[in-house]
């Protein structure tokens, strides 16, 4: 069967063992690892049977919950249930650093002069979200005082609601951000600059790592291998996220070009990278009590996903 998106869900090839239903918030440069496996076979090479599913962050994380979808890419959702006290945990990483830009219309020279101004983004409390309120905080803006933010969905939604004026600064991914700059916005920072954080990673149910592991496992050895090639294959990569990502070959290079070095080698969970994300959840939902890493995190699993793949992990 030949792959293709269909109703917003892209479906590997048909035969594999195992079927595994994975969410994320964007066909975009991101989520791309999860595209690449599909593209290059390396779900299948795993007996894995995968479908892609966009989803914003919250309802990803209700579906994972529930059972509709086994795996979740958006690793701060994952780790913020799981301090709640829903039974998930991420279990590999796979961006040390959010591809995520902070974009503005051209009248605007600085990021301190947003202040008073509205930020779009594609959901409330999404991984883009986040990535927005850090790079502002970087710059000396108080996102909970000093910007009004709404969420407006796609990041097709931000851009013209960018360029009509509807809000004057937003938060994308590339290619988006390559689409933008067409449009005349300037790219005030990217995210990776200025911090070293978490961004897209893997996570799943407690129930899943216990009755399923050897399914988790191939799903982040297939993962690791999609990172693995987009670290060292330039124009394979800009071909598969030209189709995948709907976008212009010139758009999938830039993206390409501007976050390729954010791909980790190995999926491991940086520690001082996972406390950043707990920290930073434990601020927003103004959480007092310490936070064990085991709490939120499992990482047996990907040391051996690392060993069967002959990598040492870090």
């Amino acid at each position: 069967m030949v792959c293709g998106v269909v109703a917003g869900v892209l479906c590997a090839e048909v035969g594999a063992a195992d079927k595994i239903r994975i969410a994320v918030t964007n066909f975009n440069m991101s989520f791309l690892p999860s595209g690449i496996a599909l593209k290059r076979g390396f779900f299948k090479e795993e007996g894995l049977e995968a479908e892609v599913i966009r989803m914003n962050a919250n309802v990803a994380i209700a579906a994972l919950a529930g059972g509709d979808v086994g795996y979740t890419m958006i690793f701060g959702s994952v780790v913020r249930a799981a301090m709640r006290g829903l039974p998930v945990k991420v279990v590999a990483s796979f961006i040390d650093g959010s591809t995520h830009a902070l974009i503005a219309r051209p009248e605007f020279k600085s990021a301190k002069d947003l202040k008073g101004k509205t930020l779009g983004v594609q959901a409330y409390g999404a991984t883009d979200h986040l990535a927005a309120n850090m790079m502002l905080k970087h710059f000396g803006v108080d996102p909970e005082k000093d910007i009004k933010t709404v969420a407006l969905g796609s990041a097709s939604a931000r851009l013209a609601a960018l360029k009509e004026g509807v809000v004057q600064a937003a938060v994308v991914a590339p290619p988006a951000d390559a689409e933008g700059k067409k449009l005349g916005f300037v790219v005030f920072s990217r995210a990776y600059e200025v911090f070293n954080f978490p961004f897209v990673g893997l996570g799943t149910t407690v129930k899943k790592i216990q009755e399923r592991p050897d399914e988790v496992r191939r799903t982040i050895k297939a993962l690791i291998k999609a990172n693995r090639f987009i670290r060292n294959n330039r124009e394979g990569t800009i071909q598969i996220l030209t189709e995948w990502g709907r976008t212009e070959p010139e758009n999938a290079a830039a993206a390409y070009d501007s976050s390729w070095k954010v791909y980790n080698l190995d999926g491991n969970i940086p520690e001082d990278g996972l406390r950043s994300v707990i920290e930073q959840a434990k601020q927003e939902a103004k959480i007092t009590r310490e936070i064990a890493l085991g709490e939120v995190a499992e990482q047996g699993l990907l040391r051996e996903a690392q060993r069967e793949l002959g990598i040492k992990g870090r």
